[in-house]
């Protein structure tokens, strides 16, 4: 258990090393590819203009963006600065679009498009979180692969010590019963020894009280 512990220590102490300023750059490619987003034509899906091909190009490098923010910051902190991204790209891209309405063609509808544009930050955001999902998926499952192979090593280790302690209380029975054995004979050959004893000393009183009585009959 102390070792668990001082692993988990220093697992943590190596994942907050991690955390080093280079790796906040992943999230700032993260706000940047969301906010070029706002550049794409709105008719996402007209392959005349490749812009469905831009747009998933764009899904893919954001899918990789929070894969690698889930490998470097964890679930839950990642998680954050992943929404973090997505609020403050939304904020600028309505900021930028209602100050630079006409390149933005956002003359008209003003208050769609800003939707529409927020929805492709979100959705690219989603993006983000998916392989922040996908990697944590990933890490369970071979968190759980392990914790299952420690389970079934531990059975093993319960089923052999079982056996080993079904050997050893074999063992000590069949010790005890020879104990028991042995003890049995050796009471009958001291009860053995006590009769013959006895009956040699009943034999020798008796020749006594013969030779007596003979001894007192010549006299």
């Amino acid at each position: 258990m102390a070792s668990d512990k001082k692993e988990t220590s220093v697992n943590t102490k190596e994942k907050s090393a991690v955390r080093k300023p280079v790796y906040f750059l992943t999230p700032a490619l993260l706000g940047i590819l969301m906010f070029s987003s706002n550049f794409l034509n709105t008719s996402l899906f007209n392959f005349g203009d490749n812009n469905f091909a831009v747009w998933f190009v764009l899904s893919v490098l954001c899918f990789a963006c929070g894969w690698f923010i889930n490998k470097t910051f964890g679930w839950h902190f990642g998680g954050k600065i992943v929404f973090a991204m997505i609020i403050a790209a939304t904020i600028v891209s309505i900021l930028i679009i209602s100050f630079f309405k006409e390149y933005f063609s956002a003359n008209e509808l003003l208050t769609e498009n800003l939707i529409l544009y927020s929805l492709r930050n979100i959705t690219l955001g989603a993006m983000a979180f998916f392989g922040m999902a996908i990697v944590e998926i990933l890490t369970m499952q071979k968190d759980f692969a392990i914790l299952r192979e420690r389970v079934k090593l531990l059975d093993e280790g319960i089923r052999d010590a079982k056996k080993e302690a079904e050997l050893e209380l074999r063992e000590v029975k069949i010790k005890a019963k020879k104990i028991i054995n042995d003890a049995e004979a050796e009471a009958k050959n001291i009860l053995l020894k006590k009769e013959r004893i006895e009956k040699e000393l009943r034999e020798f009183i008796h020749a006594e009280r013969e030779l007596i009585k003979k001894y007192e009959e010549a006299g």
